[in-house]
């Protein structure tokens, strides 16, 4: 039988902490309230003891002198309880506590004559009352400190969970992108949660830093590389005929879409991209994209709207879908536009582990050495571009599956 679990707020900080304070708080009333009473009890059943012995030796006197006794009191009164009487027959003197006249007393008996008891009772009900008030006391006193405390704790807590909040909310925004994010925490707390701030801070900026640096050597390094490019293709266009020079012109191709590749990813990393949005049918622009990869691509169409979007940087993605999938994967690779969702399929290996949990990743082909890997890069730079979602899967039955949904 399943365990049944708890509520997802019984697993907060703050709740573990309430309850810890509780706790605390509770025992520690407890044990004060118990040492308070047990003292309180004894000193309270300590003096009325001494008053019924000291009633018990004036009626003894008494007795002796052969005076009268107080009424109720004396030899065997009604109401002594039997314990006290069979220690009193005994030979012994003892107290109890018990009823007289439907009242409580304290009573006190000794051995008088032939088997018989002499005893004397004093009023216990005052102190009855007093330790039953001091009880509430406690209780009530108890409660209010609980309270306090608990009110305090949560205050305290509260303020630090707020601050981890607040860290792992910026740390979620990194993730997602924004490396611009800081928690920015007070410089004078000195606590913990500030040097974990601080750290995720310091690690922000570095990462920044290093990302801007890659940035950068990126787009220069494609910019360098079209000068010398240009004046190559100029030179591979006048060699005589034959298979050298295609071998040599194939290689400046691929070195062209390579540097064509690394200004697009610069100009995405940049941010300066700006979509141009106009009506599309979306099963069209994938026909189009289709054609235009001049491979044996399957087109399925569940429903078909008008869409707007940036018809160029659509194709763009699904052209680097079909082409990575026919790269990568295996036939049958299929195209399915179903609304704003298109779906590109094939019955390959599926993506690597890397690429479902972090993402493309440029110049990464784990695996395998085709391409370069900025063909899913730039499909995923060009999706953010367009306000689209881009994820990919492996599904149960084998194969990969890229999925962009058009906002």
């Amino acid at each position: 039988m399943p365990r049944p679990r708890l509520p997802a707020w019984t697993a907060t900080l703050t709740w573990k902490a309430a309850v810890f304070i509780t706790l605390m708080c509770c025992g520690l009333a407890a044990l004060l309230g118990g040492l308070v009473h047990s003292a309180m009890t004894h000193q309270t059943v300590g003096t009325a003891r001494e008053k019924a012995l000291g009633k018990l030796d004036r009626n003894i006197t008494l007795y002796e002198s052969g005076a009268r006794l107080p009424r109720g009191e004396g030899i065997d009164p009604e109401g002594l309880p039997a314990e006290l009487r069979e220690l009193a027959v005994s030979g012994k003197r003892g107290t109890a506590v018990g009823e007289h006249r439907g009242r409580p007393v304290m009573w006190a008996a000794g051995p008088a004559d032939h088997d018989t008891v002499i005893a004397a009772a004093v009023d216990y009900g005052s102190s009855a009352r007093t330790i039953a008030d001091l009880d509430r006391a406690i209780l009530g006193s108890s409660v209010l400190a609980i309270g306090v405390t608990l009110l305090m704790g949560a205050f305290g807590v509260t303020r630090v969970t707020r601050r981890l909040h607040q860290t792992a909310q910026v740390a979620r925004r990194i993730s997602a992108g924004d490396l611009d994010a800081r928690v920015n925490d007070p410089v004078r707390a000195k606590d913990e949660v500030a040097a974990v701030s601080r750290a995720l801070d310091t690690m922000a900026v570095s990462l920044q830093r290093k990302l801007e640096a890659e940035q950068r050597f990126t787009a220069d390094v494609a910019h360098e590389l079209r000068t010398p490019l240009t004046g190559l293709n100029a030179a591979a266009e006048l060699l005589p005929p034959g298979r050298p020079a295609e071998l040599v012109r194939d290689r400046v191709r691929a070195m062209r879409s390579l540097t064509e590749d690394l200004l697009e990813i610069s100009r995405l990393d940049a941010g300066s991209e700006r979509p141009d949005l106009d009506s599309y049918d979306l099963a069209d622009l994938a026909a189009r994209t289709i054609r235009a990869s001049g491979t044996g691509t399957e087109l399925v169409v569940v429903s078909s709207p008008r869409v707007e979007t940036d018809r160029r940087r659509l194709e763009r993605i699904l052209g680097n879908l079909i082409a990575n999938a026919h790269r990568h994967g295996a036939d049958p690779v299929a195209v399915t536009v179903d609304g704003r969702t298109v779906t590109v399929t094939d019955a390959g290996p599926g993506y690597p582990e890397y690429l479902l949990t972090a993402g493309p990743q440029r110049f990464r082909t784990e695996g395998t050495n085709k391409g370069h890997g900025l063909g899913l890069t730039i499909a995923s730079g060009q999706a953010e571009a367009l306000g689209a979602t881009l994820t990919f899967t492996n599904p149960p039955a084998g194969g990969a599956r890229a999925r962009i949904t058009l906002p």
